[in-house]
């Protein structure tokens, strides 16, 4: 069985998100999806919430399980019995980023290799970062998120638009 895993924070997930979770779910027998407890980063959106988000977004993949972690990637390829990393690629900034992280894993663990999937180009642009902000000024982000996101994001947002406190 071919097992691969699709780390990263998620906050939120997007339409960019679910087209390369939705990809790399037709090349492995099993995707566990990943969703980073980073202590570096403060998210909009707690673990478990990223992680339910996640779980509504892809309930129509049957391939698919939504996991939280915290520590080195390879150690939760590891623990998920996969060999395989998957990373989304957006722009050439992506790559020279990723290809350091790759290589990184890599010489920590050469049982692990990564996959490496090209965004589609109508996500191309699109990143969590830029739903909060599009967000937070109250502008619409139903072009990026599934429903059941966007109406997570905008509770988070009620009441704290910015240029409208």
């Amino acid at each position: 069985m071919k097992k691969a895993i699709y780390p990263g924070s998620f906050d939120p997930v997007t339409l960019g998100h679910i087209d390369v979770i939705e990809r790399a779910s037709k090349l492995f027998d099993h995707l566990t999806i990943g969703v980073l407890n980073n202590i570096a980063k403060t998210p909009l959106f707690s673990t478990e919430e990223r992680v339910n988000m996640l779980k509504e977004a892809t309930k129509h993949i049957d391939n698919v399980e939504i996991k939280c972690f915290g520590g080195l990637t390879v150690d939760f390829a590891k623990e998920c019995g996969a060999n395989a990393v998957v990373r989304g690629l957006r722009a050439v900034t992506d790559f020279e980023y990723e290809l350091q992280i790759a290589q990184l894993n890599r010489v920590i663990d050469s049982e692990i290799d990564t996959v490496f999937l090209i965004t589609d180009l109508k996500y191309a642009y699109l990143s969590s970062s830029s739903v909060k902000e599009v967000a937070a000024y109250g502008g619409d982000i139903s072009n990026f998120v599934t429903p059941s996101v966007e109406a997570e994001v905008k509770k988070k947002f009620e009441g704290k638009i910015k240029g409208k406190e």
